[in-house]
């Protein structure tokens, strides 16, 4: 039987909801729903993301939606989308579907690679954020365009922390740090999975940013589990 997580006190808010844990689980590659259920109560995470266009909204079919804890937020994103209007049409069909706002906006500009493509990102972030989105969006970490995101009415960036699947680590923590020192909410985006690599790698990261700077400052970047 798995054993909780303990949550730290230092809390943090996004669109309104306060968070104790420093963690956005994940659903997919799961090899039971009881194994996801399972990890979700041991990582002590209170938010968990959900692939929009990998699931049956309607319920049309059994899938992890139907053994979430309910107590977990639900932050829909937008994998899969390679065009800014794809990803606001998944975001609105999230919203309809999830009765949330909150979305974490993907706009992928490679297959391979799974980059982001920070211009179609920006577009739909500026739409989604109109109407009212509590807009996270993923991408890669180039400050100017955090600015421009954090301009458009995004409380928060995702920036990449290291290529996907890649198990390398933090990858340029001065963009990073400097997206921290002035001020920029960031929630750092590192993918841990199967194919990822190390569980080492993604805490060394951290460490990495513990070290230039306090501790609460460094969890401002958030790991996120993909």
């Amino acid at each position: 039987m798995s054993t909780p997580a303990v949550a730290t006190s230092d809390k943090f808010e996004i669109g309104g909801r306060a968070f104790t844990s420093r963690l956005i689980i994940g659903t997919g590659k799961y090899r039971t729903f009881e194994e996801m259920k399972a990890a979700h109560r041991a990582s002590g995470a209170e938010m968990v993301t959900v692939a929009v266009r990998r699931v049956p909204l309607d319920r049309s079919s059994e899938s992890f939606l139907d053994h979430l804890d309910p107590s977990l937020a639900i932050l829909p994103n937008t994998a899969g989308c390679y065009t800014a209007e794809e990803a606001i049409r998944t975001a609105r069909l999230a919203r309809e579907a999830l009765g949330t706002d909150l979305i974490k906006l993907e706009v992928i500009g490679d297959q391979t690679t799974l980059f982001p493509d920070n211009e179609q990102t920006l577009e739909a972030a500026r739409v989604l954020a109109r109407e009212g989105f509590v807009v996270l969006p993923y991408f890669t970490d180039d400050l100017i365009m955090a600015k421009k995101l954090l301009d458009a009415g995004c409380p928060a960036v995702m920036p990449l922390a290291a290529p996907i699947g890649s198990g390398m680590g933090v990858q340029n923590p001065a963009n990073l740090r400097i997206m921290r020192e002035l001020g920029m909410r960031s929630l750092l985006c590192m993918p841990i999975e199967g194919r990822s690599g190390s569980l080492h790698y993604r805490t060394r990261g951290v460490h990495d940013l513990q070290s230039h700077g306090s501790q609460a400052d460094c969890w401002r970047a958030l790991p996120v589990l993909w």
